[in-house]
C-alpha cells in the first residue's frame, strides 16, 4: 500500500468514526472539571474556589507559584491559595488549571508518539504565550483567553496520535504524519472542545487554527492564534514558515501586515512572551 492510498484510507476512517461517534475523544480530569465549575460561577469567592483546588495539592502549589512569578509578582510574597487567586484574577485561574489537565493529557502512551507528544505539547505552550502578548498588545480580546485558545489549539491532534499508534508506518514517515495532523485536527479538535462544553469561539480556534484564509468580520481568537502559530515557525524548516504573511488575512486584521517586520514585532513583544512562557515551565 502507497503512503498516499494509506494517508487517505487513515484520513476517511478517522472521520467515519467521528461522524458516528465512535472516536474515543479525551477527556478532562473531574478536580479540573470542578474548578472550571467554581471558576465559572460568578457568585463564587476567592475564598470557595480556593477550597475546591485546595482538595489537590499539586495545583494548589502550582497556583502559589505562578501568582509569585515574574508576570504577576507583587510587593508581597503570595502564600496562600486564596491569595494566589485574588492576584491572578478568575480567568487566568481557569487557564491554568486547563494547562495542568492538557500536561496529564498529553502523556505519551507509546515510544513512537512520545516525541510527537512533546513536541505538540511544547508548541501549544509557546503558541499560547505568544497569543497571550499578542491579543494584549494589538487586539482588545483577552489575553488569558487568547493564552486559552493558544494552549488548546491543538488538541485535535491527540485522538489522532492514539489512533496512529496501531499503523506504525503512519508514524515513522513524519511528512505524512504531518498532513494527517493538518488534515484532521480541525474537526476533531472541535468536537473535544464541544465535549468539553468550551465556548463557541474557543471551538472555532480547535477548528480553524490550520486555515490560514480564516476571514471573519471581526478580530478574533482564530486570528491571534493564526497569527501566534505563524510567528512562533518563522525560522523554522516548517513548510508553513515559508508563507508571505501579507497574504494571511488576519496578519492584516491585526496590522502585522505590509512594513512591520519580524524584528520590529520581536522588539514589543519578545520579553513579555519569555516571562508568560515561565508559566508553563
Amino acid at each position: 500500500m502507497s503512503n498516499k492510498v494509506l494517508e487517505d484510507k487513515f484520513y476517511v476512517a478517522l472521520l467515519d468514526d467521528l461522524e458516528k461517534q465512535k472516536l474515543v475523544l479525551p477527556t478532562l480530569p473531574e478536580i479540573a472539571l470542578k474548578i472550571r465549575d467554581a471558576v465559572s460561577d460568578e457568585d463564587a469567592s476567592s475564598k470557595q474556589i480556593a477550597e475546591v483546588i485546595s482538595e489537590d495539592p499539586a495545583i494548589s502549589a502550582r497556583m502559589i507559584q505562578v501568582a509569585n512569578s515574574p508576570l504577576l509578582r507583587g510587593s508581597q510574597k503570595t502564600e496562600t491559595v486564596d491569595q494566589a487567586i485574588t492576584r491572578m484574577g478568575h480567568a487566568l485561574v481557569k487557564s491554568m488549571v486547563t494547562t495542568m489537565a492538557m500536561e496529564q493529557i498529553f502523556q505519551a502512551t507509546h515510544p513512537l508518539t512520545e516525541k510527537y507528544m512533546q513536541s505538540i505539547w511544547s508548541q501549544s505552550t509557546q503558541v499560547a504565550s505568544i497569543a497571550s502578548v499578542m491579543a494584549s498588545h494589538f487586539t482588545r480580546l483577552k489575553p488569558d483567553q487568547a493564552m486559552l485558545a493558544g494552549l488548546v489549539h491543538n488538541i485535535g491532534a491527540l485522538p489522532i496520535l492514539t489512533r496512529a499508534e496501531e499503523i506504525p508506518a503512519l508514524l515513522q514517515n513524519e511528512e505524512i504524519f504531518a498532513s494527517l495532523l493538518k488534515r484532521l485536527s480541525g474537526p476533531i479538535g472541535a468536537s473535544i472542545m464541544e465535549s468539553w462544553n468550551f465556548s463557541e469561539e474557543m471551538v472555532r480556534v480547535a477548528k480553524e487554527h490550520s486555515n490560514y484564509g480564516y476571514n471573519s468580520d471581526t478580530v478574533d481568537y482564530v486570528d491571534v492564534v493564526i497569527v501566534a502559530k505563524l510567528q512562533n515557525l518563522e525560522g523554522t524548516d516548517d513548510p508553513d514558515a515559508q508563507i508571505d504573511w501579507n497574504t494571511i488575512p488576519s496578519f492584516c486584521k491585526l496590522g502585522l501586515a505590509g512594513d512591520v517586520e519580524v524584528v520590529e514585532i520581536e522588539d514589543i513583544v519578545m520579553e513579555e512572551i519569555e516571562i508568560t512562557q515561565q508559566l508553563f515551565n
